[in-house]
């Protein structure tokens, strides 16, 4: 390292830490990463079981298309623009009576679909469409590119932010006088609870997608995480894997180094933690350095939270010309941590995603998960092990309404609960982050807790920095916290585009 450098010390081998590595590196820094895990990528992670591939992380990426984002991703070299899968349908709502409502990426072949089936709701189809098609050149997903400059240019789209951010899909949905598309119409987001969601993001997956963006990297979350290490690798940065962080060490209220589990001291001119945001400020920094505002946020999470709750299954059958996510309305009981579910989202991967071989297929299935209730169960492995397997007879069991015959093809599975997110991340209870219960303008404009109150010396990057959700999210709050770090030394922030 050149000694004429700052070194600056990243906790976390997530995307965050790794976007944050490879600007620092870019701009004249020092940096090292210091990861639990011993991989790279955090929660953008994929496994491999028996030749297939598990992807925990992308559903659709922000930047895969010409938006300002792809430039971001470029810098990092981040994928193969071969390589990005753009689909036709975004989901797929079904139902136990064959009824299909596709949600297609172009607005003008949805706005047919829909009117198809329901010719008499042709109000409130143009109504919804006509506000995603004018958000198409806003380009919200790049916001944070370029600073409050880029945050500024959503101010003409105000009105619709407010109209659509007003009103949930489960309240749209009772619109449409057509039964199935009021049943369907709350499950167009990744099935997430409709009477949660506002309209608005959804709508801004409409424009994007018709924009030619939130494509699927091929290979999946780990080989995208891979991409960037590499990236940092070559820009000359130190990545040290197994190295969990217990403590960041102070003097005089400045952050100076931190201490590993191993006991082993390093020091540097500047600690950014790029891991998990309570960990951070209420373990590694033991609560002394927080305001009223990042204490309620903490204090504000739910135990159930969307995604939380994981069943993957590699086949010996070839879905090809599957929609690659369905949401599938179920009749039959199924009650899984004790509530029952009315549907199931199911994302399928056959060969031409790169997770399993020719002929054969991935299925992922994502729901809620309580963490409380893997808490307890958790307490006797066997218990816990067994309630695994029972989540997947149950799953399986309704696939095979669908799709007759699957449970012979199953040729392995894997369950992952919110504590499995939380033994390799540590991860607040499993859990990635949350709206805040108050100041949502606030946060974003400013974000949560990019530096502590009281505290020199010492950033925070990533999604927990930034209190807003996506892997872009997390990208953009490392590029931007370099960004601000040149600004304070009085140097020309640089990129380097691969």
């Amino acid at each position: 390292m050149n000694k004429n450098n700052k070194k600056i010390i990243i906790i976390g081998g997530g995307i965050a830490g790794l976007s944050t590595g490879c600007y620092a590196q870019m701009n004249g820094f020092d940096a090292i990463i210091f990861e639990m895990h011993n991989k790279p990528g955090g929660l953008c992670t994929s496994w491999n079981r028996k030749g297939f591939t598990f992807d925990y992380c992308i559903h659709n990426l922000a930047g895969t298309g010409n938006l300002k984002l792809a430039k971001m991703w470029q810098e990092l070299d981040a994928f193969n623009n071969e390589d990005i899968i753009q689909h036709d349908v975004f989901v797929r709502v079904e139902d136990e009576k064959g009824q299909k409502l596709n949600i297609y990426t172009n607005i003008q072949k949805l706005k047919k679909h829909l009117k198809t089936i329901s010719p008499e709701d042709e109000d409130v189809i143009d109504d919804y469409l006509n506000a995603g098609q004018s958000l198409v050149r806003a380009d919200f997903f790049s916001m944070g590119m370029n600073g409050i400059s880029s945050k500024l240019r959503i101010i003409p789209h105000a009105y619709q932010i407010i109209k659509w951010s007003n009103i949930n899909l489960e309240e749209y949905a009772q619109r449409f006088k057509n039964d199935f598309l009021k049943k369907a119409f709350p499950h167009v987001q990744y099935n997430m609870d409709g009477s949660g969601i506002p309209v608005f993001p959804h709508l801004l997956f409409m424009a994007g997608f018709e924009a030619g963006d939130l494509g699927w990297p091929k290979y999946g979350s780990l080989q995208f995480s891979k991409r960037i290490e590499n990236r940092f690798k070559k820009l000359g940065g130190e990545l040290r894997y197994n190295s969990l962080v217990s403590k960041i060490i102070l003097n005089d209220n400045r952050a100076v180094g931190v201490i590993l589990k191993d006991g082993t001291e390093h020091y540097a001119d500047i600690v950014i933690s790029a891991g998990d945001g309570y960990n951070t400020i209420y373990n590694l920094l033991e609560g002394k350095f927080t305001s009223d505002f990042i204490d309620s946020y903490y204090q504000s999470y739910d135990e159930s939270q969307e995604f939380g709750l994981q069943v993957f299954m590699g086949l010996n059958r070839d879905l090809k010309g599957e929609p690659h996510a369905i949401a599938l309305l179920i009749n039959q009981d199924l009650e899984i941590e004790g509530m029952k579910r009315d549907s199931l989202y199911v994302e399928i991967f056959d060969s031409t995603t790169g997770l399993s071989s020719e002929g054969k297929s991935v299925i992922k299935v994502v729901m809620r998960g309580n963490y409380n209730y893997w808490k307890k169960l958790k307490t006797d492995k066997d218990s816990y092990q067994q309630e695994k397997d029972m989540v997947y007879h149950k799953v399986i069991n309704v696939l095979e309404n669908r799709f007759p015959g699957i449970k012979e093809d199953v040729e392995i599975y894997d369950v992952t609960t919110p504590l499995t997110v939380e033994r390799y991340t540590h991860n607040f209870h499993g859990w990635q982050v949350w709206s805040p219960p108050h100041g949502m303008m606030k946060v974003m404009f400013q974000g949560l807790s990019k530096t502590l109150p009281g505290l020199q010396n010492f950033y925070m990057a990533g999604q927990w920095a930034e209190a807003m959700i996506g892997i872009p999210t997390a990208a953009l709050s490392g590029r931007n916290l370099i960004k601000t770090l040149c600004k304070k030394d009085g140097k020309k922030f640089r990129t380097q585009e691969k």
